[in-house]
């Protein structure tokens, strides 16, 4: 069974950004080129955020993904692992994670949904897309091979406030009103046309095994 490691800088960083606010955050994990179960940083997009929701912006993530690809990496490695928190004891995928797991992940080869819980408890599924169809609940461990580079509190800090934007129930439910969506509905990820044309590229090799 594979198992889902962090870099001890990327658990570090994680853990800050879970408990930098009282919401849920959500973000992009960035996998090894040589192993892409293994997590060296974690990303986040602008997005807006409730206790128990986060949804992306999807000129954010259409822009993050322009600059993962200008960096040389591959689809693999920064749009396959989604992980969110939960600020509260429970790390349990809520119907909500379900639904956007199933919706947004459906069309990829692999895909992991990753959770993290202030309490401490974390969660991690694996999803294959093609082929058996098969998920299966996922080990998580730091990968203490890694070298310990220095914390940036001050940069993690920077990052959360340009992305962030922690909202009220109320306001959520206001919004949601506004914009004629349905309450029991968020779209965590995007459905931008820029994201799909990504996911589809020829450019990228799509069959990788992780394990």
């Amino acid at each position: 069974m594979p198992t889902l490691r962090f870099t001890p800088y990327a658990w570090s960083k994680l853990l800050y950004l879970r408990d930098r606010g009282e919401t849920e955050v959500g973000g992009f994990a960035i996998s090894n080129a040589d192993d892409l179960f293994c997590i060296e940083d974690i990303r986040l997009v602008r997005q807006m955020t409730t206790v128990a929701s986060v949804e992306f912006d999807d000129d954010a993530v259409a822009d993050f993904y322009d600059e993962q690809v200008d960096q040389g990496r591959t689809l693999e490695q920064f749009s396959r692992v989604w992980l969110h928190t939960h600020p509260g004891q429970s790390a349990e995928p809520s119907g909500t994670d379900e639904q956007t797991f199933e919706r947004v992940f459906d069309h990829v080869a692999w895909s992991v949904m990753m959770i993290l819980a202030r309490g401490g408890e974390s969660y991690a599924r694996l999803r294959f897309g093609s082929g058996p169809m098969a998920e299966l609940e996922v080990p998580i461990d730091i990968a203490w091979e890694f070298p310990f580079p220095e914390s940036d509190h001050a940069a993690w800090n920077d990052e959360y406030d340009r992305c962030v934007q922690p909202v009220s129930q109320n306001e959520w439910s206001n919004l949601k009103d506004l914009a004629g969506v349905p309450l029991d509905e968020e779209f965590v990820l995007p459905t931008d046309p820029r994201f799909l044309d990504c996911e589809r590229s020829h450019l990228f090799n799509d069959e990788f095994e992780p394990f």
